[in-house]
């Protein structure tokens, strides 16, 4: 006999619950805000909101359904389950810090405050929830599915991520590190990966300051930065859009469905011994972006999840690449 599905319902505390946590209450809370020219009512109508929103979704949840509710600060500890349908209910960074810790379970994004949100991710009303839910159990329900990336340590340390993995000093000043493309085409900084997207799938493109001094057998380059960034056609509208822009969007930013990300560079210093010809590429399935840590302590994490890093240090390697894992969002 099969168990039952089980809606996972994932929030976070309100900005008004962390005022009553810090303030201790109401009062003292208001006091705060409107010594400092602010006030609290909207915060606490966005509170109230968001309660009956959640309120609502919880009440679509069919009776004979399991049910569980988990705050995003307890997703590293909780365990999804294969069967769990995934009610992601809040703004669209909320379903990108959950993605990350599920496996194919499909995922309703519920936008607790239209009109605040993007609802990008997060593109239904509370009031939809029911239909949604029993049309993900369902066969044939229309998903959209969004390319995810990984990073794989040589220890076997595993993360994925939605929008972008970041690789470098946790506090982001100078990073040490080598790096390398693996996977089937020419090597990093072979002309034929110089601006262009040869036939592996994988451009590279050189910084205008030279530093080929630093690049080593293989086709790699030892860099100094302020470190790496994968992103995925999902991330296509933050971080990784801030660093494309800035590099003048000569390549096509990917799609989220598309299984090709784009990596940047940040800031890379030349010097004797660090250059900077790979400052920007593609990656498509099957070809990696290798990472040797030359510092003490570098650190990858995804979709701004700090406190959910890999921990990496001196001589260890990590390689990123396109997920495996893809988010089953509900359309």
């Amino acid at each position: 006999m099969s168990l039952a599905p089980r809606a996972v319902i994932v929030h976070r505390t309100t900005e008004y619950e962390e005022l009553l946590a810090r303030h201790g209450t109401h009062g003292q809370a208001e006091f705060f805000l409107s010594s400092r020219g602010r006030g609290i009512r909207e915060v606490a109508d966005r509170h109230r909101r968001t309660g009956r929103a959640l309120a609502t979704v919880s009440a679509a949840v069919p009776p004979q359904w399991r049910r569980a509710r988990v705050e995003r600060a307890d997703l590293d500890r909780f365990l999804f389950a294969p069967e769990d349908v995934v009610v992601v209910a809040g703004q669209d960074g909320l379903v990108a810090n959950t993605a990350k810790y599920l496996a194919g379970q499909p995922v309703v994004g519920i936008d607790t405050d239209p009109g605040r949100n993007a609802g990008v991710l997060v593109r239904h009303r509370p009031d939809e929830a029911g239909p949604l839910l029993r049309a993900a159990v369902s066969r044939g329900a229309a998903v959209d599915e969004l390319t995810m990336v990984e990073a794989v340590a040589d220890d076997t340390q595993r993360l994925v991520a939605l929008n972008e993995i970041y690789l470098g000093r946790p506090d982001h000043q100078t990073s040490r590190y080598r790096l390398d493309l693996d996977g089937p085409g020419p090597p990093a900084g072979h002309p034929e990966t110089a601006g262009n997207t040869g036939p592996a799938g994988v451009a590279a493109r050189g910084g205008s300051d030279g530093g080929g001094g630093s690049v080593v057998g293989g086709g790699g380059e030892v860099q100094a930065s302020s470190g790496v960034l994968v992103g995925t056609g999902t991330g296509a509208t933050g971080w990784l859009r801030s660093l494309w822009r800035e590099r003048g969007g000569s390549r096509p930013l990917p799609a989220p469905a598309e299984a090709r990300l784009l990596w940047f560079v940040r800031e890379a210093w030349p010097s004797p011994a660090t250059g900077t010809s790979l400052v920007e590429g593609d990656l498509t399935a099957g070809r990696r972006l290798r990472l040797t840590v030359e510092s003490d302590r570098l650190v990858a994490f995804g979709d701004g999840m700090e406190s959910d890093a890999l921990e990496l240090t001196w001589g260890q390697s990590v390689r990123v690449g396109v997920s495996d894992t893809s988010l089953r969002l509900l359309v």
